[in-house]
């Protein structure tokens, strides 16, 4: 039957980028608490030099509350310090560049001596991130870290965190399928990653020699992003490069065996280290939060359609099982899916009046300490989003344009803060509608294969990432939105 998961780590050096974010220390923590015998740990962040690194991880990592059990089992913050400081290495550097910007010499070369398998969860997970930063970093990121790892003299497995949504638009059964090199969703002629990192240097150049500010810069890279992933039937600059990198990594693995993550909307933990632990605002978090402060006034969505959720401590989980699972496994390249649209579906309508009777029963409270009664109008077709939007919105505004002219000291203000904060409102629809409308379901069974696997050796307690034991209820009112409140709001 083979050794547990577990045991698989004993003894490991592993390598983690990526390891200041969200899934990141989640992926770390557990594997501090659960196989305090892992041999180390080298986790790479974007600094300077390996003191920035070291303060980095501190500050954004190791103090954070998730690190509370750990911090408890071991016995004090000192202890904690030491088993730190005996199993992780701080590594200063940046996946978009060559050998992941590691500039020392020297732990260049224990890394590549000793490092056994690599965990690559560093990304940019902005929707609407520039193009060329999402080229960089999604991208050739991607092949940067497979690169380096082919110089491991060790190295077994490369396991990379990827996104379901690098599926485009489509409806129906998704299957876990790799990407081959450049395909496309649309059919149209095959993407040719090369040229299209050409192509951003030369708008680079050209932007710079028009004098373009940073911040018109940035909007044209933006824009670019945007139009070069509609082109080939991607929704946006993010899923676009994460595809691209997906490519990369299939078609120069050579021998190595590769794992590929693709994780659904991920939220906050199910159980481990405790439930409900979450840090920023993830994609459906935004909308709980501007509803309970009563700021979201309407919602384009399908009520049918199914909001794909999976916690973070069983991406984490699937992480390690799927590592465990291809230490021996030369050459291979396998997808898996962790999600939950399959085996447990819920959809936008049971969420939507999951939020709105947490916020009925706890109330966030408003500057003046008065609860807030949100309300919100969801629009389940463009047609009518627009319909509403024009003239709830839209044609207001035109109407206090009309008046800024004519009496711009008095309205002139009021126009532009109320346009600013329209023109963002239609920016978040139009990054977020290719989600929410979202009609397709998500194939697991290559994860639920390893799932039976693992429930045989008695490691669904400890790695456990079956949806199915997910209450979707219980853990919205009781888990999710409680730990919204309490880890981002901090109320």
């Amino acid at each position: 039957m083979g050794p547990n998961y577990v045991q698989s780590l004993e003894n490991k050096t592993i390598l983690v980028t990526g390891a200041s974010g969200f899934l990141g220390k989640v992926f770390v923590e557990r594997v501090l608490r659960l196989e305090p015998n892992v041999k180390r740990l080298y986790l790479l962040v974007k600094a300077s030099d390996k003191k920035s690194a070291e303060q980095r991880l501190h500050n954004e990592v190791f103090e954070k509350d998730l690190f509370s059990v750990l911090r408890k089992n071991v016995g004090d913050h000192e202890s904690l310090d030491a088993l730190i400081s005996e199993k992780v290495v701080p590594v200063p550097g940046d996946i978009s560049l060559n050998y992941m910007g590691v500039s020392d010499s020297n732990l260049l070369q224990d890394m590549m001596q000793e490092i056994d398998v690599v965990f690559n969860s560093a990304a940019t997970t902005r929707f609407d991130e520039r193009y060329d930063a999402a080229l960089r970093i999604n991208t050739f990121g991607a092949l940067n870290v497979l690169n380096f790892v082919k110089k491991c003299a060790k190295a077994q497995v490369l396991v990379h965190v990827s996104t379901a949504y690098v599926c485009g638009e489509i409806s129906g059964l998704i299957h876990e399928k790799p990407i081959a090199m450049g395909e496309t969703l649309n059919g149209k002629t095959k993407v040719d990653i090369y040229t299209a990192m050409q192509l951003v240097e030369q708008k680079l150049k050209q932007l710079g020699e028009q004098g373009c500010s940073e911040e018109e810069t940035k909007q044209a890279m933006t824009d670019l992003g945007f139009k070069r992933a509609k082109l080939y039937g991607w929704s946006n600059p993010y899923v676009f490069a994460k595809a691209m990198g997906e490519m990369l990594l299939g078609h120069y693995r050579e021998k190595l065996s590769i794992v590929v993550i693709r994780p659904t909307i991920i939220t906050s933990t199910f159980s481990d280290p405790f439930p409900g632990w979450i840090e920023g605002f993830k994609t459906i978090d935004s909308v709980i939060i501007l509803y309970g402060k009563g700021m979201l006034k309407c919602f384009l969505n399908d009520p049918k359609t199914i909001c794909d959720m999976i916690p973070v401590d069983m991406v984490a989980n699937a992480m390690i099982a799927t590592a465990a699972e291809h230490f021996d496994d030369s050459g291979s390249h396998t997808v898996y899916h962790v999600s939950s649209s399959y085996r447990n579906p819920v959809m936008y309508k049971q969420v939507y009046e999951m939020m709105v009777r947490y916020f009925v029963e706890n109330p966030l409270l408003g500057r003046n300490g008065i609860p807030i009664s949100p309300s919100l109008t969801v629009l389940s077709t463009r047609a009518r989003f627009r319909l509403y939007t024009s003239l709830r919105f839209k044609l207001p505004l035109q109407i206090l344009g009309l008046f800024s002219t004519a009496f711009p000291s008095k309205f002139g203000d009021k126009y532009e803060q109320n346009n600013r904060k329209f023109k963002k409102a239609m920016r978040m629809v139009k990054i977020y509608e290719p989600f929410l409308l979202f009609k397709g379901i998500f194939d697991d069974r290559n994860l639920e294969t390893l799932r039976i696997k693992n429930e045989a050796k008695g490691m669904d307690k400890l790695f456990g990432f079956n949806t199915k034991c997910i209450d979707w209820e219980d853990y919205f009112m009781n888990t999710h939105i409680n730990g919204l409140v309490t880890h981002v709001l901090r109320k």
